[in-house]
Parts: C-alpha cells; structure tokens; sequence
C-alpha cells in the first residue's frame, strides 16, 4: 500500500502533546541541548533491542554498496570493547522502521526550527559493563567538527537508551551553553575524529575554548529514563564517563540534518580535501556533489508543509 506524505508524517493529538514547547524550545536555544518526554514505548524498544541482537550476529537486509574510509564496524572479532556500528538504519529494515518515527523528526523540528528533519546517520552503541574499559570513555567533542561537509548550522543529534541511563552507565553529558561559543583561531584539525585523538589534548582544547569565550565548563550529566530521547545541537561539547554498572550501555545515535543541508566543500588547513563517509556511497547530484538528501541514506523523518 502506498503511504502518501500526510499520512507518513501524521501526529495524533497524543503525541502533539509530547512535542517540545515554547519554553522547550527557549531551553535548547540557551543550554545546546533537551531531555524529551517519553517517545519510545516500552514495546518498541523490546523489538528494537531484539532486532539490534540480530544485528550482531549478522543479520542484514542489504550491504552498503561501498565502504566508507572511516566506517564504524564493529565486529566480534573486535573483543569486549565500546561497539560503534554505522548506518544500522540502511543495513537493517527492522531497526529502521522503528528508527523512522515521525515523532522523533517532529521534535526535532521544534527544537531545530526547521520544516524538514532528514536522518543524516544512525549509530549503533553498545558500552560493555567494565568500569576501565578505555574504550567507553568518550572524550570531549561536538559532531559538527565531523560534518564539516554539511553547509547547515542546525543539525542536532538524537541520543536513544535501550533503557534507563544513568551516570553509572556512563551516560551522555553535556557542557551546557558551548553550541555559542566561538572557535579559538588556531591551525587545529577539528575533522580527525576523537576515537583518534588523545584524550587529554581534547580537555585542553575544550578548556581553551571556553576560556576565550570567557566561559565556564559547566557539565551536565543527562540521566534518561527508557523511551525518553536526549537532544544536543551539533556545536554542543558532548561526552561520557565508563559504564560501571553490571549491564551493557545500549543506545542509538540518530545525527539529524534540516531539510536545506547540503555537501560543501571544506578544505582541512593543510589543503586536503575532507570526505564524510556520506561522500562514497549516496547518490550524486546533476552537478556531481554528493546528495545528502538521498532517500536510501538520508530518508525524511518529518515534513510539517502545507
């Protein structure tokens, strides 16, 4: 059956009412980052967590048709480390149908002010219960030094628990206001992912810049009850601690694009040219770039147009 665009990214009057409000949105404009209402059922995540247990033991629905330079694949052959996969939406049909939620777009429309939501990437997290893990640690970073590439200001990421997700599970924690601050000038290569960079020298950088912001790092832990979603704009200063709870930490990271993102080019300052992993696998368009609003990678989660 064919699903046209009103009924695709059709709200009931229950979930309008879960959407961010005014004051919400004032919030997120202020702090980079909010805590949703519960938009996840309880069945819902049951199914996801089941279809992503599929996923590990290598169930997939289609391949990409390339791989990406800096893909995130883990692997069992990759031992008891923080598990990073890429592009869960595209590989497997049923964790992206539940992914696809016009709930999730439409609040993230409200905070990103924006009349279109497009998935821009989805990752797949899982943090193992060992306390001194050096994986889990996530340092200090914000998405938009990875998505240079990306011509928009406004996309913002939706962080998804299978679960609760507290402090002990190492959960996402912010620094508060830093999506408005400014870039100390320097020769720095933001794009050079964390996972590549010491740690330390990213807590230097974070100090730095907020001290010619003359501002203070102020962190904000965000403890996240099941089916509640956790939002950050993409120059918000994000990371987490270790997991040292007795379960596994599992989680989506869904990156969110507003429908007026388009490719660029960006030149690293040593010259060379920077490729997101979008860059060899979606379509092109009539003049060559790379299409980040193909629909087979970066699908629409909600549109609010007459």
């Amino acid at each position: 059956m064919t699903v046209t665009a009103t009924e695709a990214f059709h709200l009931t009057d229950a979930e309008r009412e879960l959407l961010p409000t005014d004051r919400d949105v004032l919030f997120y404009a202020e702090h980079g980052w909010y805590l949703s209402q519960r938009l996840f059922s309880d069945e819902e995540l049951d199914l996801l967590q089941a279809a992503t247990e599929r996923y590990y033991r290598g169930e997939r629905d289609r391949e990409l048709p390339g791989r990406p330079a800096n893909l995130a694949s883990w692997t069992p052959a990759d031992g008891p480390v923080q598990r990073h996969n890429d592009y869960v939406h595209y590989e497997h049909a049923g964790i992206g149908r539940i992914l696809r939620k016009p709930l999730l777009g439409a609040v993230a429309a409200r905070l990103a002010q924006a009349e279109e939501i497009r998935l821009f990437q989805s990752t797949l997290i899982l943090k193992p219960p060992v306390a001194d893990e050096p994986s889990n640690v996530v340092p200090w970073h914000f998405d938009k030094h990875y998505w240079q590439t990306s011509t928009s200001q406004r996309m913002l990421t939706a962080f998804l628990p299978f679960h609760d997700c507290g402090e002990e599970m190492g959960t996402i924690t912010m620094v508060d206001g830093s999506h408005r601050w400014e870039e100390r000038p320097g020769g720095d290569d933001s794009t050079r992912h964390f996972a590549r960079r010491d740690r330390s020298e990213l807590e230097q950088l974070l100090r730095e810049n907020a001290e010619f912001n003359g501002a203070e790092v102020r962190t904000v832990p965000i403890e996240i009850p099941r089916g509640h979603v956790s939002f950050h704009h993409c120059r918000t200063y994000h990371g987490s601690g270790p997991n040292r709870s007795p379960l596994p930490r599992r989680a989506v990271s869904l990156h969110l694009q507003d429908g007026s993102n388009r490719y660029r080019r960006y030149l690293r300052p040593d010259g060379t040219e920077v490729a997101y992993n979008h860059d060899a696998v979606v379509r092109r368009t009539d003049d060559g770039r790379p299409d980040y609003a193909d629909p087979e990678f970066c699908p629409v989660l909600w549109q609010d147009r007459p």
